[in-house]
């Protein structure tokens, strides 16, 4: 188990945590929207953020989760600038008023992390028809991104501070369908599977951040993207396959912590390390390459038009 005791040239590595890749950061004055805080290294990644000073927005579909891990944050930051806000990734209506509400509030927006997902779910479409993982992990992010991203432009201008937009992948992203994007069959229930459509997802939040990084740089914005692995954690997310729920209780001495598999999120949204970084994988703190289909230029277009495509207002 080497790979427990490796750090990159940066210091930190698989077993860092939270909070220790954020120690001595002051992200006072900063605002951030944590999608899916209410649990998991989401919720973690809220309490660190928070930790360090920043005014923190819990974005959850169930608004008694966000109220209790809200509670959970303030038990350990007594003085923590913590909210909750209803929003469902899966649902587009929802991702455009939570984004109507959050802007109507007046704030700064200098961080955005897209950690909100589901894995290995059955086959299932969202509430407007589209393949249940593609909607959340991917298509509910891309919107709330593009609905958020004038604010964060603003936001950094009015600052000087960049801002950055995370977006928690996974390395199931090389496990995907033929092509990486099944365009056209997004939604096919013939051939569906609930692991590669999980690659799928994961492999269009890189592809995502990438093409983002394209476009924020052409236009000369302040604002950063960038996408991670947070590492094998055994969280509820595998709660739709037994088999892999028991494994992963078997090799939980294996697995990362909470604390350990949110801290890469809180390095690439904190740490001055990655200033001025965009574009990039990161795993275990620090830059990493991925698959072959997230380096794919010709791809992330591809799946930016779609994308915007099929979150067009009817």
């Amino acid at each position: 188990m080497w790979w427990r005791w490796y750090r990159g040239s940066n210091g930190f590595g698989w077993s860092s945590t939270s909070d220790e890749v954020t120690e001595g950061i002051d992200a006072s004055g900063l605002t951030a929207i944590v999608t899916g805080g209410s649990g998991g290294i989401g919720e973690d990644t809220a309490r660190v953020l928070a930790l360090r000073g920043a005014h923190v927005f819990i974005a959850g579909r169930n608004l008694e989760a966000g109220k209790i891990a809200k509670d959970e944050i303030l038990e350990k930051v007594p003085n923590a600038k913590v909210e909750v806000m209803e929003l469902d990734l899966s649902s587009l209506a929802s991702v455009r008023r939570f984004a109507e509400e959050f802007l109507a509030r007046n704030v700064p927006l200098n961080i955005l992390i897209n950690n909100a997902g589901i894995m290995w779910h059955p086959y299932q479409l969202s509430v407007d028809g589209v393949e249940m993982h593609f909607a959340t992990n991917h298509l509910g992010h891309f919107l709330l991104t593009n609905l958020l991203l004038d604010k964060m432009k603003e936001t950094a201008i009015q600052t000087g501070i960049e801002g950055r937009i995370v977006n928690v992948s996974s390395l199931a992203h090389t496990l995907s369908y033929s092509g990486g994007i099944h365009f056209g069959e997004v939604n096919e229930k013939s051939g569906y599977s609930s692991q590669l459509a999980y690659g799928q997802s994961k492999l269009a939040n890189i592809l995502h951040a990438n093409e983002l990084t394209r476009r924020l740089e052409r236009e000369g914005a302040n604002v950063r993207a960038n996408s991670l692995h947070p590492g094998e954690i055994a969280t509820g997310l595998t709660r739709h396959s037994r088999i892999i729920g028991a494994a992963a209780r078997i090799v939980s001495r294996f697995l990362k912590t909470v604390s350990q598999g949110a801290a890469t999120t809180c390095y690439v949204a904190l740490h001055p390390n990655v200033k001025g970084v965009s574009g990039e994988y990161f795993s275990n703190c620090n830059i990493a390459q991925p698959g072959n289909y997230a380096k794919d230029e010709e791809l992330a277009k591809r799946l930016w038009d779609a994308s915007v495509e099929m979150t067009s207002q009817p």
